[in-house]
This record gives C-alpha cells, structure tokens and sequence, in this order.
C-alpha cells in the first residue's frame, strides 16, 4: 500500500503545532517518530499524523477549567509609570 508522507510545513499545518513543542513530544513518545526518506529529508505517515489527532481528548465544559481565574493579562505597569527601557 502507498502511504502518504507529509513534511514538516503540512505537518504544522495539520497539527498546529509548531516544530519545537512536536520535536519535544516525539522525544517523550506523545507524538509519532518522523521517518527518514533521504540523506537530508525526514517525513510523517499522514495515517500516523491522523491517528494521533483522533487519539486527543476533546476539550468539554466537564473536562477543562479556567487556565488562571481572575488573572489579568499583559504585562505589569512599571512603579515609576514611564517605560521600561532606562
């Protein structure tokens, strides 16, 4: 059977995930190994790609909670009230 390898872009692109955080779960085993298809270029099996994605939990209501409750966002105000770069 011909098996469809798909590269690093269409690899981000499926996944949205960006090349570090997929190279640091291959290394953990969360996410599939990346095949050799030449001296210099390196693939994924795209079944391999579609089966860890039906493997991910889907986020709900019941299984997720709030990353950081009543946490304000952005960057804190200097003391001084000018900016940061003196």
């Amino acid at each position: 059977m011909n098996e469809r390898i798909v590269k690093e872009p269409e690899r981000a692109y499926i996944t949205n995930r960006s090349a570090a955080q997929w190279w640091r779960d291959e290394r953990d085993g969360k996410a599939p190994r990346r095949i050799r298809i030449g001296a210099n270029a390196v693939g994924w099996k795209l079944s391999d790609i579609m089966s860890w994605i039906d493997s991910r939990e889907v986020v709900t209501q019941a299984n997720s909670k709030p990353v950081a409750p009543g946490a304000k966002r952005g960057r804190k105000p200097n003391s001084q009230g000018g900016n940061n770069y003196e």
